[in-house]
């Protein structure tokens, strides 16, 4: 993750999950494409591996420790939060857009 916001998200569900706190994020419609399960994201700042991806929404748990030292742990249902997509999903879809020579 490089620090860069791609775009802004909102918090659609909160939830336990054993130990940890689940949120569903909906994200914006051209960013959805980035998004593939066990693949990187960071939302307000904070690396997450994604755990499951819908067609506008992705699923993340938050490990008490992450919890407890970001402000992901008060994040609540509509909350708006930034989104940054893995930079290895962007480079491949560029590579893949480009006309082969």
């Amino acid at each position: 993750m490089s620090g860069h916001v791609d775009g802004v998200a909102q918090v659609l569900e909160v939830s336990g999950d054993a130990r940890s706190l689940r949120l569903s994020i909906g994200v914006p419609p051209p960013l959805a494409r980035y998004l593939a399960p066990k693949g990187s994201v960071a939302v307000d700042g904070v690396s997450l591996t994604i755990n499951a991806v819908q067609a506008a929404s992705f699923g993340v748990n938050i490990i008490p420790h992450t919890r407890s030292s970001t402000t992901l742990g008060a994040v609540r249902v509509g909350a708006r939060v930034n989104l940054e997509v893995d930079q290895v999903a962007r480079y491949l879809a560029r590579l893949l857009a480009l006309p082969a020579t």
